[in-house]
């Protein structure tokens, strides 16, 4: 009866071992719980990312509003009954 105790024992310490140290152990969890947080805030600020985009091209679909202001601040095209001043400082 002892040595099946011993046995068991044997195998309890082993088991709480591989919880502990092991592959798949405790520690490990904690790294991928760390790492999960990472690309959770990475999701969130492709998504916010992705909104801004969808947000723009939605305006470019919908109106000229938006390729008028992009072609007046980037290309500084002016209307043909506009008249184009440029201030230096």
């Amino acid at each position: 009866m002892k040595i099946l105790a011993l046995i068991l024992a044997a195998f309890l310490i082993a088991i709480q071992g591989q919880l502990w140290f092991g592959k798949g152990g405790l520690a490990r969890g904690v790294q991928l719980r760390a790492e999960l947080r990472q690309q959770q805030q990475a999701n969130e600020q492709a998504q916010a990312r992705n909104a801004l985009i969808q947000a723009e091209l939605r305006d470019l679909r919908e109106g000229l509003e938006m390729v008028e202001e992009k072609a007046r601040y980037e290309l500084s095209m002016v209307r043909p009954d506009e008249i184009y001043v440029q201030v230096h400082r």
